[in-house]
């Protein structure tokens, strides 16, 4: 990626200011309070970081830590080879798996490279934007030859991911007064995905970013990363806050779906990362999606009209992703579709 190009840098009011904010006590929370039985207090603290960060963290979770290491050491042997070697598996309009070095956040090249992977294969998706086109199209893995054993290591860290996600679904419905299941049967069927990203130096980390400014616009992120650092959260009174790595521990935060399904009681918080001067950064996030027929809206049990009607619109998640996609690939003349277009006025 070199020296820096234009299309990387954000207008000055978005740059970073490259000092660390203190972050604040963003919550940390133990899954082995499941083993202990203690789920009330866990489903508690839970709804209370939904509420109030929107973001935390979590130890404790299961997930073999030697399998999170291979994994690492297999997408760090991807991301180093040539980018003709990358390519191979290079992701297009018509199948958004695979590789891709030049994704756009609000409209700026974001300063990283990038391998996505579906949890199911092939993915079925809304095949467009338009809500009259009932046709749909498949997303299908593309598999890098390098690492020989990559393929095998990811579908094994898939697994051990979906399961917390699936976990921690149920926590959240549970801290909503629903089912624990409530939320299980959007995912039949699911869109959700594995990214791999790699941050490479950047020689102008007061211009860029490694990730611009955004909310998730899916369910949930479940994220694994290094002890680089760079992630960043906004908070309520407008200032940015570093996200300080704990080791071994997984970042979890709730995505539009999830606020809208809430009705405005749990909120997708916006962030962003930060690039880096002298060192490279992986990152792992799981985006746990539904699957595309979901109508996205307030649950029924949440709202009601005179005390607490809904707030937003109902839309279709397919449709949603079909539009969202359009802007992987080239700068648009508008905003993109934000779950704020949706809002009931």
């Amino acid at each position: 990626m070199g020296e820096i190009d234009p299309a990387f840098i954000q207008s000055i009011e978005h740059r970073p200011k490259l000092t660390f904010n203190d972050p604040g006590e963003i919550p940390v929370i133990d899954f082995s309070a499941l083993d202990r039985g203690a789920v009330d207090l866990l489903v508690a603290d839970i709804g209370k970081a939904c509420e109030e960060w929107g973001f935390f963290q979590v130890i404790n979770h299961g997930v073999p830590l030697n399998l999170v290491r291979r994994l690492e050491a297999a997408m760090k042997g991807f991301f180093d080879q040539s980018i003709d070697e990358k390519r191979k598996v290079k992701r297009d309009e018509s199948n958004a798996m695979g590789y891709h070095d030049s994704e756009h956040t609000k409209n700026v090249r974001d300063w990283k490279e990038v391998l996505d992977i579906a949890v199911e294969d092939p993915m079925v998706i809304s095949a467009s934007p338009d809500p009259e086109d009932q046709e749909l199209t498949k997303y299908y893995n593309q598999w890098p030859e390098y690492p020989p054993d990559f393929r095998e290591i990811w579908k094994e860290y898939a697994g051990e991911v979906e399961k917390l996600a699936y976990k921690f679904l149920e926590l959240v419905s549970l801290s909503l007064g629903l089912a624990g299941d409530r939320l299980n049967e959007f995912f039949e069927g699911q869109t959700s995905f594995i990214r791999l990203n790699h941050y490479p130096p950047c020689p102008s980390p007061e211009l860029a970013l490694g990730v611009g400014r955004h909310e998730d616009a899916g369910a949930l992120t479940v994220l694994f990363q290094d002890g680089v650092g760079g992630l960043e959260v906004k908070r309520k009174n407008g200032e940015w806050v570093g996200v300080k790595s704990i080791p071994n521990a997984f970042i979890i935060n709730v995505g539009d779906i999830i606020q809208v399904w809430s009705n405005d009681k749990y909120k997708s918080v916006e962030h962003r990362v930060v690039a880096n001067s002298e060192k490279e950064r992986f990152s792992i996030p799981l985006f746990f999606l539904p699957a595309h027929h979901v109508d996205v809206k307030p649950l029924e049990e949440l709202t009601d009209e005179l005390k607490n009607p809904p707030k937003f619109k109902d839309y279709n998640w397919g449709k949603f992703m079909a539009t969202r996609n359009r802007s992987d690939f080239k700068k648009q003349a508008v905003e993109n579709i934000q779950i704020h277009h949706f809002k009931v006025s």
